[in-house]
């Protein structure tokens, strides 16, 4: 099974040229697709709403957007409001069902300088063929280590709580007359996740340690039942991983700031990880990651 994880700033490609199509066209092939920087109604994308335009063109899948960004942008006419929101967020798009969404608003640290917004993770439990998983695509802050580590800090203690709270609603439906439950059997809280997005940190910052313990191989339950980097399990690579380019003086710089990170008992699935670094319709590139997720999870 193919997953993917992509920043795909809005529709902008590393050419300056804005065109969604070359991010459905980018995708097409995937089972689980994770993105991030989607958005709804902004005059730089003239007015365009992008999670519905990325279902009408990948309509094989089921979607869930999450908006981290929400600001009014109705227009008024005649005495009719047009009730639209200016929206960024995440998205997921997935060839099984998604069975439920949560959106978790991340911690935000006010700034002077400079511009700093708000960041959301999206977590979807999806019907896979080996189980129900939750998948999380989530975008952390650009502006510092600090802020993400609060990220990622909230992100941890809502992972291990989650077995505790469970999904959207549980126990019995002592009103039946009002039809809460539809009719359908207690849904689904799985333990395992995976985590795909644009995290903002290279390997071996403070952030990447704070996710999978003191070293990337650790797959232990230090860190609230801890987390694999796929891309580690994979084994040695005979050139490096990289997701982003940034030219500094004149220099490209190769960084991975996109990853995938799964709890322990899916890392022996992992096949392999790689980024699509020939693609431009984003400022990053796609992280492809292919995962066994056809045979059933027996713990």
């Amino acid at each position: 099974m193919k997953l993917v994880s992509y920043n795909i700033q809005y529709g902008f490609g590393s050419d300056g040229r804005y065109d969604i199509a070359r991010i459905a066209n980018a995708l097409a092939d995937a089972d689980v697709i994770a993105l991030q920087e989607v958005e709804r109604h902004w005059d730089r994308t003239n007015g365009d709403d992008q999670p519905a335009l990325l279902a009408q063109m990948l309509p094989g899948y089921y979607t869930a957007y999450g908006p981290a960004f929400d600001m009014d942008a109705s227009t008024i006419s005649g005495g009719i409001v047009s009730n639209r929101r200016r929206q960024f967020g995440t998205m997921l798009l997935s060839r099984f069902p998604i069975h439920w969404t949560r959106l978790h608003v991340l911690p935000m640290r006010r700034m002077i300088d400079p511009l700093n917004t708000r960041n959301a993770a999206l977590e979807g439990m999806i019907c896979t063929p080996a189980g129900p998983l939750r998948i999380v695509s989530l975008h952390l802050a650009h502006v510092g280590v600090a802020e993400r580590l609060e990220q990622i800090d909230y992100l941890l203690a809502q992972h291990a709580s989650v077995c505790l709270e469970g999904g959207p609603w549980s126990g019995l439906d002592d009103e039946p007359d009002r039809n809460w439950t539809q009719g359908e059997p207690q849904p689904a809280c799985p333990s395992a996740a995976i985590w795909l997005g644009d995290f903002n940190s290279e390997p071996a910052s403070a952030e990447y340690r704070r996710i999978t313990g003191d070293t990337p191989y650790h797959t232990g339950a230090r860190y609230h039942g801890g987390f694999c980097d796929a891309a580690v399990l994979t084994g040695p690579r005979s050139k490096p991983l990289y997701t982003h380019e940034k030219i500094i003086d004149g220099v490209p710089r190769l960084r991975q700031l996109d990853h995938c990170f799964l709890s322990p008992i899916l890392g022996p699935r992992v096949r392999s990880v790689a980024a699509r670094n020939d693609e431009i319709a984003s400022d990053h590139h796609p992280l492809w990651i292919e995962i066994d997720l056809e045979s059933p999870l027996t713990s």
